[in-house]
């Protein structure tokens, strides 16, 4: 089976970053083409990037993956969460997206980004500022600077 990475944590649905990259995660994993490396889902570290998300939207994951797994858009799961769940307001998002973002750059996940780094022997790349950029690098995308306008 050829392994394949998920979509960039930047791509938005309905105007929310990463959603689009943990469904692509949900979904890969499921047809087995998801590299073993990635994490996907829940667990006792409550910072990983789903566990953040599905709080954010006061959704069960496992309920997420069934809906996932069933075949539906990316749009229409996110509705489906915002009904079952949360919908977070314009406001709201745009701060989800800013701290996911920039998660890592000059916050207590600076440490643990900077580790992950050395492992893969980026840790003189000054371009990775932040968890999304490593994702991006890893994945064989260039990362973008964040840039709020």
């Amino acid at each position: 089976m050829k392994m394949q990475t998920p979509v960039s944590d930047r791509v938005e649905t309905k105007g929310l970053v990463y959603f689009a990259r943990m469904l692509d995660k949900i979904r890969l994993k499921a047809r087995g083409e998801l590299p073993p490396d990635y994490f996907v889902g829940m667990d006792d570290d409550p910072t990983m990037f789903d566990a953040r998300c599905t709080r954010f939207l006061g959704i069960d994951y496992n309920e997420l993956v069934d809906r996932t797994l069933k075949g539906r858009s990316d749009e229409e799961i996110l509705e489906w969460c915002f009904k079952c769940g949360r919908k977070p307001s314009e406001e709201e998002i745009k701060i989800w997206n800013a701290f996911l973002l920039k998660r890592g750059w000059r916050d207590e996940a600076s440490a643990d980004l900077q580790a992950a780094k050395k492992r893969e022997g980026l840790e003189d790349r000054d371009d990775i500022q932040t968890w999304v950029d490593l994702h991006d690098v890893e994945e064989g995308r260039t990362p973008r600077p964040f840039c709020c306008g």
